[in-house]
């Protein structure tokens, strides 16, 4: 079975997310060519269709290429999801003078590589089960994964711990308000509290790394 999450991980090794709407936040009328609009920057529709059919070449060629198909039924909201997410959590990071270096990354990469024997095939295939993350975009996956555990940090918490999920969330959601998200109703409504697309299908925080969860059978 196939276990899939929406999510930006906030362990070390386990990360990782609107057409815009015209108004303050939230949903509305699409700006044209645009999935969603995040404070003044535009994410267009051709953008998240280019990621979304990077991600379905990736599970066409896996082993299992039906069961992730099969559970991808709302893959362009839940990839929208990530870009706005990621989008936005690099605006707190910003605001709060958080920074990662190319070494971080590594160091994540390498901690979640340990999780499978050195393997990269075995991480990859973890990551595209569960986050609907292709190879190519592991380091930016890692990289965010790092900004979010500082964050959670810089809030006075522990990653992983369940303080720092609930004030790491808040700070995010509050942020997303600031800036204005504007999602085209194509692919859902803004949950301002939970700070996802609506029809995403988890909590987009959690404390999981790709070996955490069951593998595919």
């Amino acid at each position: 079975m196939v276990r899939r999450r929406t999510a930006v991980s906030i362990a070390a090794a386990a990360l990782l997310l609107a057409s815009p709407a015209l108004t303050a936040c939230g949903s509305g009328p699409a700006q044209p060519g645009a999935a969603a609009v995040v404070g003044r920057q535009r994410i267009t529709v051709s953008t998240l269709q280019d990621k979304v059919n990077e991600v379905r070449a990736a599970q066409a060629a896996s082993p299992q290429a039906a069961q992730l198909v099969a559970a991808g039924g709302k893959l362009s909201t839940q990839t929208l999801s990530m870009l706005v997410q990621n989008t936005v959590i690099e605006r707190a990071a910003a605001d709060a003078g958080v920074t990662v270096s190319d070494d971080e990354v590594q160091q994540q990469h390498a901690a979640a590589l340990q999780q499978f024997g050195g393997s990269e095939q075995a991480l990859d295939a973890a990551l595209l089960q569960q986050y609907d993350i292709v190879p190519a975009g592991a380091d930016s996956f890692f990289r965010t994964n790092a900004l979010v555990g500082k964050l959670i940090v810089n809030l006075g918490f522990q990653p992983g711990s369940d303080g720092g999920q609930a004030a790491i969330v808040n700070a995010i959601a509050k942020t997303a308000t600031g800036l204005g998200v504007k999602i085209n109703p194509r692919y859902g409504a803004w949950d301002a509290k939970k700070a996802i697309i609506g029809d995403a299908s988890d909590p987009w925080v959690v404390t999981r790394t790709p070996g955490s969860a069951a593998p595919a059978a």
